[in-house]
C-alpha cells in the first residue's frame, strides 16, 4: 500500500461493513464450503457461505414463481444456484460451446444458456448436488467461474469487432491478460471445486488483498467508434488508439458505474471521467495501480456508497490522478482525441478484413433455449458441429459465428435459416435489452427479460403508426436499480420498482455518453406506453435533420440532461 495520500480524508473511517468481515475470517475464500456441499438437509448455503460462494462465480437462487406455494407446502425454497463463466473477450470454441450445451441440457432445471451483456454465459438451476461436477466439466474444457462475482474484478469485456479482425484479436490478448493478472490467488477455488490438495500456507493476494476489494470491480477495453460495451457502465476503461493501423496506447477513463438505490440520494449513477493516455505496454501497470488504489481507499464502511465512481468523487480527480502516476511509474499524457458512433452490433453477416466471414445472431435477451417452433439452442448446436472454430458472445447478448471459411459460408447459413436464427428483426428489437429479473433473481422487483418481447411489439406499434417504423430508440429494461441491464445509459430505460411498475427514465444517447434522467416515478405498463407513445409522436413530428430521440426530448425541454450526475441526477 502506498502511503503518500494515505490520509484520514481519503480513508473512510468507522464500522466495517459485516462483509468485510465475512472476507476476513474466510481463509481466503474458503469459509466452510466444503462442509455445506455435504449438508444435505437443505439445498442452499448456510451462513457465510451464502456469500462467498459469490466468489467461485456463484449466486443462490430459487425459483421465485413457485417459491409462496413451497411455503405452503412447508417445504424450503427451490434452492440452486446461477454460475458465470469467466470468458475475458466473449469468445469461445465451438468445442466448449458443445460442452456447455450438453451440460445446460441435462444437468441444470432450466435447460438454457443465458448470454450476458458481460460477454459471458450462464447457468441457471445447478442444483447444490450438480455445482462440483459443473466446476470441473468448466475446467476439463478449459474454462473456469473465478472471479465473475462479488468484490473482484469481473469478467473483462472487450469490442467486437468482426470487421477490424486483427484489432480484435490485439484487443481480446489484453483483456485476457488482464483477466488472469487480477484473479485472486488463493487456491481456494482448486480445492473444493476441483478436489485438488493444496497447501493453504502459501495462499497470499498480493493485488487484491486478503480482504480483497471494497465492491465489484468492472474493466473493459474499446475500440472506437464502437462503444458496443457500454464503457461508462464500468469502473476502467481503455479506449483503444489505434495510429496507421497499429494500437499505440489507450485512453483512460476511470469511474463509470450504473446502480442506484431507490429514493437513497447518496447513491446515483455516473460517467467515467478521461485520465488521459499510456503507451500500450504500461496497461497492466496503470490497469495495477488503479485497482490497488480503490483496494486501498474505496469505502469499506458502506457498501452502497464503495464502487469506484464514489472513491473518485470523494478524493478528487487530481489526487486519484498523482496516485494513479505514483504507483504505475508513468505520467499520463493528454488524451487523443477519438470518436463513437455506434453501440449495437451488426446482425447478419460481415466479411472481416482477414477475408474471413462473420455472421452475428440475434439472440433475444440473450435466452438460448429450444421454443416450440423455434429451435434456438440446436440451431446453434449443429453450426458448433459444423464450424469448429469461434464463437464471440458479445456485450449486447448477441451471438457471433466467428471466422468462417468462404467455402463453408452457404452451409452455415443453409443451417441458421432451417433453424430460425436468421429472421427480419426490427431495428427496435435490435437495440432493445433487459436484464435476467423474475424468476431467478433474488433482487428482482419487476419483471425484465419476460416483460420485454411483448413490450417491444408494442413498441414498434407505435413507431409503425407515426411513419418511423424503421427508426429506433435505445431501450433497456431492469427489474432492479442495480444496473444489470445498463437502463441508465438508454434513450428510454425503465427500472423496476415493484411488481408490474417502473420508473421511467428518458434523455440518455445514441451511444452511451449521457445518463438518462427520471421522467416518471412508480408507473404500470399502460401508462408507460401511453407517455412513450406521447413521447414518440412528438419526436415524429417535431424533431431536426434525424435525430435521436434522446437527443430530442433533451433540445425540445422535455426533460433537463444530466450533466453532473452527482449533484443533478436526483433534481
Amino acid at each position: 500500500m502506498n502511503e503518500k495520500y494515505q490520509t484520514n480524508v481519503l480513508v473512510v473511517k468507522g464500522q466495517l461493513e459485516d462483509a468485510e468481515r465475512v472476507k476476513e475470517q474466510s481463509n481466503y475464500l474458503r469459509g466452510t464450503i466444503i462442509q455445506d456441499l455435504e449438508n444435505e438437509i437443505t439445498g442452499g448455503f448456510t451462513g457465510d457461505n451464502f456469500l462467498l460462494i459469490r466468489f467461485h462465480g456463484m449466486y443462490q437462487q430459487d425459483n421465485r414463481d413457485i417459491r409462496i406455494e413451497r411455503m405452503r407446502q412447508k417445504l424450503e425454497p427451490l434452492y440452486s444456484v446461477m454460475l458465470r463463466c469467466r470468458l475475458p473477450g466473449g469468445v469461445i470454441t465451438t468445442e466448449q460451446w458443445l460442452n456447455i450445451d450438453n451440460f445446460a441440457s441435462n444437468k441444470t432445471t432450466y435447460g438454457s444458456i443465458r448470454l450476458t451483456n458481460r460477454q459471458t454465459f450462464q447457468f441457471h438451476g445447478i442444483l447444490k448436488k450438480n455445482i462440483k461436477s459443473t466446476h470441473k466439466m468448466l475446467h476439463k474444457i478449459g474454462l473456469d467461474s473465478l472471479a465473475t462475482a462479488n468484490d473482484v474484478n469481473r469478467n473483462v469485456l472487450c469490442t467486437s469487432n468482426p470487421l477490424e479482425s486483427t484489432l480484435h484479436q490485439k484487443v481480446y490478448n489484453l483483456a485476457k491478460r488482464l483477466s488472469d493478472h487480477f484473479l485472486p490467488r488463493t487456491k481456494a477455488y482448486e480445492e473444493i471445486w476441483l478436489d485438488k490438495n493444496i497447501n493453504i500456507n502459501t495462499d497470499i493476494e498480493p493485488i487484491l488483498g486478503k480482504t480483497y476489494l471494497p465492491r465489484k470491480f468492472k474493466t473493459t477495453i474499446v475500440i472506437p467508434p464502437h462503444n458496443d460495451v457500454d464503457l461508462h457502465a464500468n469502473d476502467l476503461n481503455f479506449i483503444s488508439i489505434v495510429k496507421n493501423g497499429e494500437l499505440i496506447g489507450f485512453n483512460l477513463l476511470i469511474g463509470g458505474g450504473l446502480s442506484i438505490e431507490h429514493c437513497n440520494k447518496k447513491t446515483y449513477p455516473r460517467t467515467a471521467t478521461d485520465f488521459g493516455f499510456f503507451s500500450i505496454e504500461k496497461i497492466l501497470d496503470v490497469a495495477t495501480a488503479v485497482i490497488t488504489i480503490q483496494r486501498d481507499w474505496g469505502n469499506r464502511t458502506n457498501r452502497k456508497n464503495a464502487k469506484t465512481k464514489y472513491t473518485l468523487e470523494r478524493v478528487g480527480i487530481e489526487i486519484f490522478k498523482k496516485e494513479i502516476e505514483l504507483r504505475s511509474g508513468i505520467k499520463l499524457q493528454p488524451s487523443i482525441p477519438y470518436q463513437l458512433n455506434t453501440r449495437g452490433d451488426r446482425i447478419g453477416w460481415i466479411k472481416g478484413i482477414d477475408k474471413k466471414w462473420h455472421l452475428t445472431l440475434f439472440i433475444e435477451n440473450g435466452r438460448i433455449i429450444d421454443y416450440p417452433k423455434y429451435h434456438l439452442k440446436k440451431g446453434i448446436a449443429e453450426i458448433a458441429k459444423f464450424h469448429r472454430g469461434y464463437f464471440r458472445i458479445t456485450a449486447n447478448q448477441n451471438l457471433i459465428i466467428s471466422g468462417v471459411e468462404e467455402n463453408k459460408k452457404t452451409n452455415i447459413e443453409s443451417i441458421a435459416l432451417k433453424y430460425g436464427l436468421i429472421n427480419n428483426i426490427s431495428a427496435q428489437r435490435k437495440n432493445s435489452m433487459a436484464c435476467v429479473s423474475f424468476p431467478t433473481c433474488p433482487l428482482a422487483m419487476a419483471e425484465a427479460e419476460r416483460f420485454l418481447p411483448n413490450f417491444i411489439t408494442k413498441i414498434e406499434k407505435i413507431m409503425q403508426s407515426n411513419g418511423i417504423g424503421e427508426k429506433y430508440i435505445i431501450l433497456r429494461v431492469t427489474g432492479c436499480p442495480n444496473g444489470c441491464g445498463r437502463a441508465m445509459l438508454a434513450e428510454i430505460g425503465l427500472i423496476g420498482k415493484g411488481i408490474g411498475r417502473y420508473n421511467l427514465h428518458i434523455g440518455g444517447n445514441r451511444i452511451g455518453t449521457r445518463i438518462a434522467r427520471m421522467y416518471r416515478e412508480n408507473i404500470n405498463e399502460i401508462e408507460i406506453i401511453s407517455h412513450i407513445s406521447e413521447l414518440i409522436k412528438h419526436w415524429s413530428k417535431e424533431s431536426y435533420n434525424d435525430e435521436d430521440f434522446g437527443d430530442f426530448v433533451i433540445r425540445a425541454g422535455i426533460i433537463k440532461p444530466v450533466l453532473d450526475p452527482a449533484r443533478d441526477f436526483w433534481e
